[in-house]
């Protein structure tokens, strides 16, 4: 098994189960990282992406199922799979006593590393992290954030070939955010990455691929990209008109070729509709073409490629009951 890890991928999950009684918050969980990918791990409160995560890392013991880390099963292997993770779990907990850089050192001891080599490791994490200035502060002194990054480097500090971050960004300011993305990206290559987040903009940003869960069950799985295509937004039209415009245009919109729908819009671009297309085919030809022939004063004229966070509803929302009468009328 261990020889066919780069093959089958640096991190593989498979059937991971997790009961507390008869509450089911894992259901039979799989999927492949492969080096080089960062997986976005995405899901409402209580879906099971955190319970995911401490199951992978050997934190805590699944019902069924296992993971198997470069080769090495987490449950037949766990000291020989926990070597090759660097996990930051939720709230990011360290000994509040110590300073950043005693907490790294412990974290580099128990590591397994002594003396120069485990001060190289420390001096370089803390470059890489940003944190050499706040090295010698008490972690209980620190801001939410700080100690978000000292979380973050203990899990980096060892190099581990697979990366396991529960929401590394929490309590980051804005241009925070935006550096420890760019570390992320930057540490990926050769690295097998999941990322827990509930910013759906972070996902974008930063992951290669996508895997929403909800009720402990995997929904959907691909590139980012290819989920907001999945949106009903995906080829729809945004027309903006001056606010006294004639609203019979929208009623020759409806009528246009391939629209599906049209609905009005008041936002960041002003007064106007929505063109929601039949079978989220592309209709912005069509309705250029319209605007053109029929002279409307049209201030904005876009195509929407697709939206994460609108088929993250669609999917995750419990959807409402079908009555009898609905299903006898069906």
């Amino acid at each position: 098994m261990q020889e066919n890890y780069k093959r089958l991928g640096m991190l593989e999950i498979v059937d991971l189960v997790k009961k507390f009684g008869p509450i089911v918050a894992v259901d039979g969980v799989s999927f492949v990282v492969p080096p080089g990918e960062v997986l976005g791990f995405l899901g409402p409160n209580g879906a099971g992406k955190s319970t995911t995560m401490k199951m992978i890392s050997g934190f805590m013991a699944p019902t069924a199922g296992t993971a198997l880390i470069c080769g090495h099963d987490i449950r037949t292997r766990p000291l020989a799979a926990k070597r090759q993770i660097g996990y930051l779990p939720e709230g990011a907990p360290a000994y509040p006593d110590m300073s950043a850089a005693e907490f790294l050192g412990f974290i580099a001891h128990i590591r397994g590393f002594r003396g120069a080599e485990a001060r190289k490791r420390v001096a370089h994490i803390a470059e890489l992290i940003n944190i050499a200035d706040i090295l010698h502060q008490p972690i209980e002194t620190l801001s939410k954030g700080y100690r978000r990054r000292v979380g973050v480097a203990q899990a980096l500090l060892h190099d581990p070939a697979v990366v396991i971050l529960d929401e590394p960004t929490d309590g980051l300011d804005p241009n925070q955010k935006h550096e420890m993305r760019g570390i992320i990206r930057a540490i990926s290559p050769g690295k097998a990455i999941i990322i827990s987040t509930h910013l759906l903009e972070e996902v974008e940003a930063v992951c290669s691929r996508a895997i929403i869960i909800a009720r402990g069950r995997i929904l959907a799985d691909d590139t980012p990209a290819a989920l907001a295509a999945r949106s009903r937004y995906h080829n729809a039209v945004r027309l903006a008109v001056p606010a006294d415009a004639d609203p019979a245009i929208a009623a020759e919109l409806a009528g246009l070729r391939g629209v599906a729908s049209v609905e009005p819009a008041s936002d960041t671009d002003g007064e106007g509709w929505w063109l929601f297309p039949q079978d989220a085919r592309s209709i912005i030809a069509g309705v250029s073409e319209l605007v053109r022939a029929r002279g409307w004063p049209v201030t904005g004229l876009r195509v929407e490629h697709g939206r994460l966070d609108e088929l993250f509803r669609a999917i995750t929302l419990p959807q409402p009951a079908t009555s009898t009468s609905d299903r006898d009328a069906a």
